[in-house]
């Protein structure tokens, strides 16, 4: 298989398949070695895991260009393409209310007009659309997995309005989650935030990997 040498050329390389490397790790015992079998084998079979596998899946596939922008359907089909299957409520909105931390989401009852008025907001600038982000966040329309689709959802508003997207690399769990919690009622900690994290990347796989990858791990308790 050809790979990148340090001469920028692509040359031959020797490569082995999943079955040669286990092979090969298991000709040099070891705790090292055992260490690196054991990584390179786990598979994360929780919903998470699982859910985490079709996020990556999902800037590979076609479907990410009919994802409807900024709308509530928009919404609805992100979480249901990452928890179709692991979640009987995937991509439906939630019948009970429910709160995080002592704070209380968009009540169930009226769940339906208050997702038709975030939808209704404008998108045109980077304010406005970090403000719908906010909305909807408050919103948490589903009983679980909000906040890994509604940052997709961000994102791909980001990409078409502006032509920018977030570097999640660049904001630690700690200052996102403190700033989501202010959010509500002060939206410019985070609007700094996210705006110090702007790229043009928009396309770039490497990026939207990364992304998923931070997105998760906020969503981690520690």
């Amino acid at each position: 298989m050809k790979f990148l040498a340090p001469d920028g050329k692509r040359r031959f390389a020797d490569m082995l398949d999943y079955n040669g490397i286990i092979a090969l790790g298991k000709e040099f015992p070891g705790k090292k070695a055992n260490r690196f079998i054991e990584w390179f084998t786990y598979s994360d079979e929780s919903i998470g895991g699982k859910s985490k596998t079709k996020a990556y899946a999902l800037f590979e596939s076609s479907f990410i260009e009919s994802i409807e922008v900024g709308t509530g359907k928009g919404l609805h089909q992100i979480h249901a393409y990452l928890f179709g299957g692991l979640y009987d409520f995937a991509g439906q909105i939630r019948q009970k209310n429910i709160s995080k931390g002592g704070f209380q989401f968009a009540v169930s009852h009226f769940l339906g007009d208050t997702l038709k008025e975030i939808e209704a907001m404008p998108e045109n600038t980077f304010d406005e659309i970090v403000n719908k982000y906010i909305e909807m966040n408050i919103a948490h329309p589903f009983m679980e997995g909000n906040g890994r689709s509604i940052r997709i959802w961000l994102g791909l508003m980001l990409k078409k309005r502006l032509k920018k997207c977030v570097d999640w690399s660049k904001i630690s769990k700690r200052d996102y989650m403190n700033a989501m919690m202010l959010s509500p009622t002060k939206s410019n900690t985070l609007k700094a935030l996210l705006n110090k994290a702007l790229t043009t990347k928009i396309n770039d796989r490497e990026m939207f990997l990364k992304g998923i990858d931070y997105s998760y791990y906020y969503e981690e308790n520690e």
